[in-house]
């Protein structure tokens, strides 16, 4: 009877000992789940108007994909680029810092040696470093030199144009590029788009986590659509808005085929997603005008007013993000870096001086606050600062005489103007007569931020052209 006791006793112990251990280990492996680091996939549009979306209001053709992936995670309604056209939002996000800080405020002209400087870390630098397989699908548009090159500023993997705009029937060009090496591309370049991003995640699906960025030219001109999307929208009158809507089309489905690889690859709640266009659309004469609508805003790309930088902007990431909200206060693509390194577990030192946030806290309810209480703007004499609902903004003056060409180089602009836009998103009603307090404050805010950036170093007020 003691043996049997003693056994049992014994019994119990190693019982308990398995239990205590298997619980051990599924803590732990519990825990490794919840440190794995998430993969990281930005999506870029190009030249798109806020109204062009489903989600935004636009019935003229569907957009389902793209409203999808918004519906997926959280919609921001003040979703803003620091840039007023390509180059310079592109330059922002890949480095978290207003780029007027390091002098990339223009498109890069003529000389490829013109493009985000190389004392500039990029998100591809850091997540590179922190053991991540790093990937560009698309446009460059930031140096065309061997050393700005994406695949020497922390991309392992390119493959697309280093320029600002190309063709989308990309066979008669010889300036697409896989790595450094030209490529004949036979298809049409946003599907060829499609492509290699899924490609890209096939090969990245096991083993180190991923980070890619897709930056489709779509819908920049060239206006260039394929015969089939055409035909879809016959009722469409207008000869642009409806090469317009083909192309978005493409893009749409292309959006649709990267988030469907991911999901079939099982990833879906490994991956967080990005999706922002990089600046208004362009409905001014003089910028490179494609049919798009910036509705309910007034102003163009190359604007400082809501049409040139409030853009269409989400962020998905299943389980952990949640779906089907929208978050009303503003943030802005130099956000786009410190929220997705947040994600991956990469500290950045205060001395990287990053101007975005990590979104995540307010996404998921853990801080209550406001992710920015201003917001900035300068291209050459264009000027805006945001704080709360008002804006004050001093904008391209052409905005204000129907049928005038836009000139970047030799901009003429208004006085600055005071907006609420609460109660006027449209930027109709001038206040600064009625609110100088007001005015005062938020140009004293603009002056301080602005006494701290650089000269451009080219472009209109930069060094001349080389």
């Amino acid at each position: 009877m003691k043996f049997m006791m003693r056994s049992t006793s014994l019994g119990r112990r190693v019982a308990a000992g398995l239990t205590l251990g298997l619980a051990a280990l599924a803590a732990a492996r519990t825990a490794g789940a919840a440190e794995k680091r998430p993969n990281i996939v930005v999506l870029i549009t190009d030249d798109m108007g806020y109204a062009d979306l489903g989600i935004h209001g636009n019935r003229d053709f569907p957009t389902p994909r793209i409203d999808a992936l918004a519906a997926s995670g959280v919609r921001f309604t003040d979703g803003y680029v620091s840039g007023l056209y390509c180059s310079p939002t592109r330059a922002g996000f890949l480095t978290g810092r207003y780029q007027q800080r390091f002098g990339h405020e223009w498109n890069p002209g003529g000389s490829p040696k013109q493009g985000l400087p190389t004392s500039e870390k990029t998100i591809a630098d850091r997540l590179k470093a922190a053991g991540y397989a790093t990937g560009l699908v698309g446009k460059w548009h930031l140096g065309g030199t061997p050393e700005l090159h994406p695949q020497s500023r922390g991309f392992d993997e390119f493959f697309g144009f280093l320029g600002g705009a190309h063709t989308y029937f990309a066979e008669a060009t010889e300036n697409v590029y896989r790595g450094t090496e030209v490529v004949r591309e036979k298809a049409y370049l946003t599907d060829a788009f499609a492509r290699e991003a899924a490609d890209f995640i096939d090969r990245h699906k096991e083993g180190a986590p991923f980070f890619l960025e897709v930056a489709f030219n779509a819908v920049h001109t060239p206006m260039d659509a394929t015969d089939e999307r055409l035909a879809r929208f016959t009722a469409i009158a207008d000869p642009q808005r409806r090469k317009y809507a083909a192309m978005l089309t493409a893009l749409d489905e292309a959006v649709g085929t990267i988030v469907d690889k991911i999901e079939a690859a099982g990833l879906a709640e490994d991956t967080l997603i990005v999706y922002f266009n990089d600046n208004g659309g362009p409905t001014m004469p003089g910028t490179t005008q494609n049919g798009s609508s910036n509705a309910p805003f007034r102003g163009s790309k190359r604007t400082s007013l809501e049409g040139g930088v409030r853009v269409p902007f989400a962020l998905s990431w299943k389980g952990k993000l949640p779906a089907g909200a929208v978050y009303r206060k503003p943030v802005i693509q130099l956000d786009v870096l410190p929220t997705a390194l947040a994600a991956a577990g990469v500290e950045v030192a205060p001395e990287g001086k990053l101007d975005g946030v990590d979104l995540l806290p307010f996404l998921t309810g853990a801080n209550a606050g406001t992710p920015h209480e201003e917001l900035f703007w300068r291209m050459g004499a264009q000027a805006a600062v945001r704080k709360g609902d008002w804006k004050l903004v001093r904008y391209d003056a052409a905005v204000d005489a129907p049928g005038a060409r836009s000139n970047a180089a030799k901009v003429e602009v208004t006085p600055f103007r005071l907006y609420n836009l609460a109660e006027d998103p449209g930027e109709s009603r001038d206040l600064a007569a009625e609110r100088p307090e007001k005015v005062a404050e938020l140009l004293a805010a603009w002056k301080g931020w602005d006494a701290q950036l650089v000269e451009p170093l080219w472009g209109p007020g930069g060094p001349a052209r080389d």
